[in-house]
């Protein structure tokens, strides 16, 4: 009934717009037709209140409705700590089952050198403040990369560039993030008078991606390219970035490699892989 625009095209209006429609909306009107209140809840309202009103009764909607929207936000950020925000909303869009292909990605493998020993010598609380410390460093580094972090099990840190949306120049991407890990680690030693060693592997192929799991659901990868990455991290040596021919082949316009030879990986026989130096500089990119 206001001129201009009514209450009813300004709800529309809210919700139509991507940086206003979680505002809950309440109508406050002389319209109490069954027609008219149908209409408010179709454009979006979370209440409809007649007047004359009970300012008691409206105050208790009002906050009633403001706990609520609390509560769902807090939901929000919690779901898209489990999983990335294209995966979150196409659950909450209906989706029953997310399985997708990407044929090129890259994917990472960091864990501690010695950890079970390390871990057996330390009580509980300083050891978990300790992976705490470390892994928001890496899950920092993952943050400016916009890298996906897809777990830690224990000491060890998986993350993948290319999921779940497809990227260009992925196995770059987590080249500079793995460098950044080390330096990262070197400076956790320094501020916490630590030693701690990292191996890091990374490389680069097809993978299924996909959502597990119903009460305690999980976005993770599968495949070959993920378990030879694992198999990259765990026969590095520490303080080493060690890569497949596959992920060397994409890096080789940007960064340096050292050639370590053939060796024996579990479940692939003697394969050939490369330790990751550092970027290329530009004199020397310059002149090539």
């Amino acid at each position: 009934m206001m001129p201009e625009m009514d209450g009813f095209e300004t709800c529309r209006r809210l919700k139509g717009s991507a940086a206003w429609r979680a505002i809950p909306v309440i109508f406050l009107t002389a319209k109490t037709d069954t027609a008219d209140i149908v209409r408010g809840f179709e454009l979006g309202a979370v209440d409809y209140v007649g007047k004359p009103f009970n300012a008691h009764e409206l105050l208790a909607r009002v906050h009633t409705h403001l706990t609520v929207d609390r509560l769902n936000r807090e939901n929000e950020r919690l779901l898209l700590n489990v999983l990335p925000a294209p995966v979150a909303g196409r659950l909450k869009a209906g989706e029953d089952s997310i399985a997708d292909h990407f044929p090129d990605v890259t994917v990472l493998f960091a864990d501690i050198v010695g950890f079970t020993t390390l871990s057996g010598g330390m009580p509980p609380q300083p050891l978990v403040e300790m992976l705490d410390d470390l892994f928001s460093r890496f899950d920092e580094l993952a943050r400016r990369h916009l890298v996906e972090k897809i777990k830690t099990i224990g000491d060890c840190y998986m993350a993948v560039c290319g999921v779940p949306e497809p990227r260009s120049g992925h196995a770059a991407v987590l080249a500079a993030m793995a460098l950044e890990m080390l330096a990262s680690v070197r400076a956790f030693n320094a501020s916490q008078g630590k030693a701690l060693q990292i191996r890091i592997g990374l490389n680069t192929g097809p993978v299924v991606a996909g959502v597990i799991g119903r009460s305690k659901f999980i976005y993770d990868l599968w495949g070959d390219t993920v378990n030879t990455a694992s198999r990259m991290e765990s026969s590095g040596l520490p303080d080493r970035i060690q890569v497949t021919t596959t992920t060397r082949d994409a890096l080789l316009a940007q960064y340096t490699f050292e050639d370590r030879g053939e060796i024996e990986i579990k479940g692939k026989g003697r394969v050939r892989t490369w330790f990751l130096l550092g970027p290329i500089a530009p004199s020397t990119a310059t002149a090539a």
